[in-house]
Formats: C-alpha cells, structure tokens, sequence
C-alpha cells in the first residue's frame, strides 16, 4: 500500500490549495469584464476549528440550514471543504470590504440565523473561527 503522501500537508498548504481552487471554480463563472471592473473584490476565508466528534453535525448544519441563510444575506459561498485535522474551510466572493461588513450585520441579526446561533450555544459545535479577508493581486487570474 502506497502511503498516503497528503498527510504531511501543513493547515496552510491546505487553505492555498483551497484558494487556487476557488479561484479556477470562479473564474469559470465569473464574467471577465465584471471582474476587471470590479477592483474591490475581495474574498473570504474562514475555518472554523471543530470540536472532536462534531463535523458531521456541523456539516449537516451547513447543508440544511447556514447556507441558505448566508446565500439569504447575499454572502456568495464559493465552495466548502472539510480538512484532516477537524476543520471546516469555506470561501465568500464579496464585491467589497463595506458589502461583507453590511451582509454579514444584515445576517447576525436575522431571527432564523439567531436561532442556529442559540442552538450553537447549547450543542458546541465549534472551538473557533478563523476569518481573513483575501484581495486578489494584480495579476490573478479572478479579481
């Protein structure tokens, strides 16, 4: 049996890998001029550390619920993926820094997202919750 050689993959060489992925699946989608013409693009990455057990359970949250609500609020959702080591990654295409900060407000305070959230307090699901803020370079190949 071969050993499997993505197991000495680093958290860091996971979420590059995730990001030039993303960026293949958008810029397949994206229309290029929007995208030229869109230079306050920018894209969020978040990871969310989960506890020991827990993933199918925060999956299925994800799967039933937090994605209809985050598509809801405008909070476009590139791609999910879960890692190795008790993570869920996934990647928001925003048309800018001030559209995250008024969807993601928008999104805290609506009834349905606060009830997942009361739900979160009383089956943990997660440690914590990882987010940076990704704007593409000048020669990427989706802006």
């Amino acid at each position: 049996m071969k050993p499997n050689r993505f197991k000495r993959w680093t958290l860091s060489d996971v979420i590059l890998f995730l990001f030039a992925a993303a960026s293949l699946v958008i810029g397949r989608h994206a229309d290029a001029e929007q995208a030229r013409a869109d230079s306050n693009r920018v894209f969020e990455l978040r990871i969310y550390h989960v506890l020991p057990g827990k993933l199918p359970a925060l999956e299925a949250r994800f799967r039933d619920t937090t994605s209809k609500l985050l598509a809801k609020h405008d909070l476009r959702v590139v791609g999910y993926w879960v890692g190795d080591d008790n993570t869920f990654v996934f990647m928001v295409a925003h048309s800018s820094r001030e559209e995250a900060k008024k969807n993601w407000d928008a999104l805290r305070v609506d009834p349905e997202f606060q009830a997942v959230m009361k739900s979160e307090q009383t089956d943990k699901l997660v440690e914590k919750v990882d987010s940076t803020y990704l704007r593409p370079t000048g020669f990427s190949q989706i802006k």
